[in-house]
């Protein structure tokens, strides 16, 4: 017997750097693809040209959107797929070159690559964070070699928001002839680019991480810069990533980037705003509570919080039962219980780690969803304190 589909599962969601909801003129845009336009943009006819211009369309308006040129955009399946494909390509460009520079916050599709590449002989840096999540540029300078192939590092984290100088970064590696990657999928969107004016080669991006749909995202690649494909087949996407295009996707993906440049001044001014009255409101009301990460350079939605001897599990489920949606600091609901690997990195303490919680809003964000989390949030933090024996032992 199929199970039914609940329709409005959250009342508040506030868990966008996990994914967010398809901007509805996105899906407007990708209909047509899966009937009339259906052509193949690789055939010769009218109906596969059609389609190809369309594609060629999308293209350009991912290109406005970050500062780079249409032949630099590279379609993909996703963040995932886009990191590998910059680490292991500029690799298999430069073989003779065994030394990957990383740091220790990266998301899993940077980070999964790098330890991979450890095991399998390469020499790979992992630059630490300070306790607000910054790295320590004096030992990135440090930590360039000569026979360093490739710099990655995202440009903001997906946890706690927190933005890395990657800019200044980049354009340090091309004096010393490495080229720099950054995952900017949590970026893209929410900080204005301009990638034609940075020494960037490589850069990730993720439809779903801007209002577009999953399964779709793009690797830009600077002209020049030297990258073999991990994929053979056909001679789509400029010989570098073979296989017949996800159309409506792609469609998708160009109407969603349209949309966030015309949205992006709302983000940094009207969401940063409504994120900064949730985390002042929670500081004021919770006792015992501390933001994660660099509070000044950081994405306009993202807060990262830690309450004090309460289980982050805990805390999602009570706002589970309210239909508030929001993401834990612990990977325990993913069959580990280790906390997450970016607030131990920043040394978190013990009695914080496992009760953070990230907030992470969107365009779609209203004052009366923050208003609505203000109304129950301290109470739920009270009520699991209440029955916490660590928060007796310590302030009984």
């Amino acid at each position: 017997m199929k199970q039914p589909i609940l329709l409005e599962p959250c009342f508040v969601y506030l868990d966008n750097n996990a994914t967010t909801r398809v901007h509805p003129e996105v899906l407007e845009a990708m209909l047509p693809h899966f009937s009339k336009l259906f052509g193949n943009p690789s055939s010769m006819h009218t109906c596969g040209g059609v389609v190809a211009r369309q594609t060629e369309g999308a293209r350009e308006a991912l290109g406005a959107l970050i500062g780079a040129a249409p032949d630099e955009i590279i379609f993909t399946s996703g963040g995932t797929e886009s990191d590998n494909m910059a680490i292991r390509g500029v690799l298999e460009s430069s073989p003779e070159k065994r030394h990957v520079v990383t740091t220790r916050v990266e998301h899993p599709g940077v980070l999964s690559t790098a330890k991979w590449l450890a095991a399998k002989g390469y020499d790979v840096t992992f630059l630490d964070v300070d306790n607000g999540g910054n790295l320590n540029l004096d030992a990135y300078r440090a930590a360039l070699r000569p026979d360093t192939a490739v710099v990655s590092v995202m440009w903001a984290n997906n946890e706690t928001g927190v933005v890395f100088p990657v800019e200044e970064m980049a354009a340090y590696a091309h004096e010393k002839g490495v080229p720099f990657h950054t995952d900017a999928v949590q970026a893209v969107g929410k900080i204005p680019m301009d990638l034609g004016k940075t020494a960037i080669d490589l850069l990730s991006l993720s439809a779903h991480k801007l209002h577009g749909p999953k399964g779709i995202g793009a690797l830009y690649v600077r002209r020049g810069t030297r990258i073999a494909p991990i994929l053979f087949g056909g001679h789509q996407e400029h010989g570098k990533r073979p296989g017949t295009e996800n159309v409506p996707s792609i469609i998708g993906l160009g109407r969603a980037a349209e949309m966030a440049l015309a949205a992006i001044g709302d983000e940094n001014t009207r969401v940063a705003g409504l994120r900064d009255r949730l985390e002042k409101a929670l500081l004021e009301a919770i006792p015992r509570t501390q933001v994660n990460g660099n509070r000044d350079a950081r994405l306009p939605n993202t807060t990262n919080m830690s309450f004090e001897f309460v289980e982050g599990e805990a805390i999602l489920l009570r706002m589970n039962e309210l239909r508030i949606a929001a993401s834990s600091g612990s990977a325990c609901t993913s069959g580990s219980l280790e906390p997450s690997h970016v607030l131990r990195a920043m040394g978190v303490p013990f009695t914080m780690i496992h009760g953070s919680v990230r907030f992470s809003l969107s365009v779609y964000t209203t004052e009366k969803e923050i208003g609505f989390v203000l109304e129950h949030f301290p109470g739920i933090i009270k009520q699991l304190r209440a029955i916490s024996p660590f928060w007796k032992d310590a302030y009984a």
